[in-house]
């Protein structure tokens, strides 16, 4: 077996002292320009590798964060947020453990367990599903951050203004002279944050609506269970028996490539007939016609959640003292799937 070459080893190759070798290791303290030679020369005869998990372990720090995903796909926002996480743990030499626990408590508890067994320095929750999942992470003393939808166990959390995304979509449609507009969410009593993502996403285009003095009638207001094509297509359905809705907004890329489908299945044009707003930003520059939506900064809530994470694994004495709650702000991005009503 190939020999595993030591610290040790290196100094006695360049004729220095541990010490020497062991401040051009880690950039620290003065060395020569000869000695640091030396030292590179050295290492590179050898071959010698830093054990970066051993030095880890002696600083109770495995530069490591554990990444709870609802699921890698198909929904791209929670890959276009494990990018963001990914990203910013590399620049500060971090790796990230992804785990997916596809809505299911049990299947996220045992990831929960898992990256404790792994001694992670913080577990990032995008998003969580079960409180007593992310309470017993905080519980063996590892920093959490909870995406999108924190439950009511306290702990730190990025958000984003879904209310105002809302409101944004709404208005852009009323612009264009619409006012008989449906509404396509996910169920709000399906989540246990109060208020819910959906719930704000609902008050933002009930509010919008009112605010122009149109009173939505309860028709015009959809649900899905989840946030799926069978859900946007089958409410769809729906809306085109009601004969007088003009556009639609769904609160997910998802539900509106759903809808989207419906509304070419009975020959239908968008934005002509029916003008169409997403939520999110995934599949919508990808849709026929682009898509009209609101965007999520989705790589932007990653780095945030990882920047925090980081911050916090290394005051871990000031955890869960001071909690830091960052929201994000959301921008409407017009494309295609909208136009001016036609009279």
């Amino acid at each position: 077996m190939r020999k595993r070459f030591t610290m040790k080893d290196v100094a006695n190759v360049a004729h220095l002292s541990t010490a020497t070798v062991a401040r051009v290791l880690h950039g620290q303290g003065f060395v020569s320009e000869k000695s640091r030679k030396r030292v590179l020369e050295a290492i590179e005869k050898t071959g010698y590798r830093l054990n970066t998990l051993a030095q880890s372990l002696r600083r109770n720090q495995t530069k490591t964060i554990g990444h709870l995903l609802t699921s890698i796909s198909p929904n791209l926002f929670f890959a276009g947020v494990e990018l963001g996480v990914e990203n910013e743990a590399i620049k500060n030499g971090y790796s990230v453990l992804i785990w997916n626990d596809f809505e299911d408590p049990k299947r996220e508890r045992l990831g929960v367990e898992t990256f404790i067994q792994r001694q992670v320095d913080a577990i990032i929750f995008t998003t969580p599903i079960e409180p007593q999942n992310v309470y017993a992470a905080i519980e063996a003393g590892i920093p959490v951050v909870q995406v999108e939808r924190p439950t009511e166990v306290k702990s730190h959390a990025v958000i984003v203004d879904n209310y105002t995304g809302s409101t944004l979509a709404v208005e852009h449609l009323i612009g264009l002279g619409h006012q008989c507009i449906g509404f396509i969410g996910g169920d709000p009593r399906a989540f246990l944050t109060s208020p819910s993502v959906d719930e704000q996403r609902l008050a933002g285009y009930r509010d919008t609506m009112i605010k122009n003095g149109i009173m939505p009638k309860e028709e015009w207001l959809a649900f899905g269970k989840y946030y799926s094509l069978e859900d946007g297509y089958r409410i769809m359905e729906q809306f085109l028996k009601l004969g007088d809705i003009t556009a639609v907004f769904a609160t997910c890329d998802i539900l509106a490539a759903g809808a989207l489908q419906a509304i070419y299945q009975h020959n239908l044009r968008v934005p002509e007939d029916v003008s169409l707003v997403g939520f999110d930003n995934t599949y919508a520059p990808y849709l026929s016609p682009p898509l009209t939506t609101v965007e999520q900064p989705m790589f932007e809530i990653g780095i945030t959640a990882a920047r925090i994470a980081i911050e916090a694994s290394i005051k871990k004495s000031d955890f869960p003292g001071t909690l830091k709650v960052e929201s994000l702000a959301t921008r409407l991005k017009v494309r295609a799937s909208t136009s001016a009503l036609s009279f």
